[in-house]
């Protein structure tokens, strides 16, 4: 039945096709129809399983269907840049032919020509923290209006410090409307956020370590002490036939570093964190899509929005502090039914959060070792969470030419 299931009208649906999607995906198909009628919707999702349809579909139909009368009429908050750009993306493909109109509000744009096309009475403004409520603070944005509001990434907006500026803005929403929240992850702080801002929601549960995009994605750990680390990095990209990949690192500083050394290993690779400015970070996105590069390095924030198709490998240089960063990390290589790899190198410090990784994917991560490698100590093997009964296990190589670590058939 694909989105004909929906019962959407017609301009909706034929912008879906054009775009090319056939069948929704599993979190679509669970909340696009609850907030069709309108419920509040909390939602576990990540980057990468569709859910920026799941909430700017409803919100075109319902405009389509019933305009609103006053504006601006719908509010979609999100933590950063880059998915603000996504989401408003997103929102022009499926708004093409109507009279809809959409604004973008976020930091290191232009503050006049936002307040111009504030005036111009949008009905959806797709917005960053931080700009709104400078908007707000200067009295040139208005929020009495709105009945339809979406808290995308919460867990993230609230990792980066913005819950005083959330309450501030929900403050100015009137009470009686329609609340979205997706979150990867549904802490203390976000349930508080849930059971205030939200009457009784539809739940929509789309667990990081459930994600089919997970499961597409060959997962290996090459364990190395934390000072050969690059060393150990470099040896990885002679090896692999990698067409693109994107590196993570935990600082800004590390991205730094690291784009710095893969340029002087010969490798075309680019930066982005959230230090670079928007046109620098709009600019190495770009590049990457395009295969200027082939490398992209990123920190977990800055990285939040990056929509690339066929990323061949994900690398963790340093392995996430927060396990559902790393399914947020692996999810963008593997996509839409894609084979994908993801390659973490992991010091003998961050054993601890490698181990909070595998109990919530339930389950052990590949070991591996590269050949020839001089390594410093002998490469941990076994992860100290691993059952007795695994037994012994031997070298073979992987299809793309790694060495990893088996079960040795007897």
């Amino acid at each position: 039945m694909g989105f004909s299931r929906f019962n959407l009208s017609q301009s909706v649906f034929q912008a879906i096709t054009s775009l090319g999607y056939a069948e929704p995906t599993p979190v679509q198909a669970q909340g696009i129809p609850e907030a069709l009628k309108g419920r509040d919707i909390r939602a576990c999702a990540q980057t990468g399983t569709g859910k920026t349809c799941v909430f700017v579909i409803p919100i075109i139909e319902k405009l389509i269907r019933h305009p609103a009368a006053t504006h601006p009429s719908v509010l979609i908050l999100t933590p950063t840049r880059e998915l603000a750009i996504q989401i408003t993306g997103v929102t022009h493909d499926l708004i093409r032919g109507s009279r809809i109109r959409t604004v973008l509000i976020m930091g290191g744009a232009s503050l006049h020509q936002q307040i111009q096309q504030l005036r111009a009475q949008p009905d959806i403004i797709v917005a960053t923290p931080g700009r709104l409520k400078d908007h707000l603070n200067r009295g040139t944005v208005s929020l009495r209006q709105i009945r339809t509001l979406v808290l995308d990434e919460a867990d993230r907006m609230l990792d980066m410090g913005f819950l005083p500026d959330i309450r501030h803005i929900l403050s100015h929403i009137p009470q009686e409307r329609q609340t979205m929240l997706f979150s990867a992850t549904f802490g203390p702080e976000i349930k508080q956020l849930t059971h205030q801002f939200l009457k009784n929601p539809a739940v929509v549960d789309l667990s990081p370590a459930s994600s089919p995009e997970a499961e597409n994605v060959t997962q290996m750990v090459y364990p190395v002490p934390q000072g050969q680390k690059g060393a150990l990095l470099q040896a990885l990209l002679e090896l692999g036939n990698m067409t693109s990949a994107l590196i993570f690192t935990r600082t800004k500083h590390g991205a730094d570093k690291l784009v710095r050394n893969l340029h002087e290993w010969g490798k075309n690779a680019t930066v982005i964190h959230a230090n670079r400015s928007m046109s620098q970070r709009q600019q190495a996105l770009q590049g990457f899509k395009d295969r200027r590069y082939q490398i992209l390095v990123a920190t977990d924030i800055a990285a939040r929005g990056i929509d690339v198709k066929d990323i061949s490998h994900v690398i963790n240089y340093d392995v996430p502090r927060h396990p559902e960063d790393y399914i947020h990390r692996i999810g963008r290589t593997g996509r839409a039914k894609a084979a994908g790899e993801a390659f973490t190198l992991v010091s003998p410090d961050e054993e601890p959060h490698l181990r909070r990784i595998e109990a919530l994917l339930k389950k052990q991560i590949q070991r591996g070792v590269i050949p020839d490698f001089p390594y410093w100590t002998p490469p941990k093997l076994f992860s100290a969470s691993a059952p007795a009964h695994l037994g012994q296990r031997h070298l073979s190589r992987s299809p793309r030419g790694q060495f990893i670590w088996g079960r040795r058939h007897r």
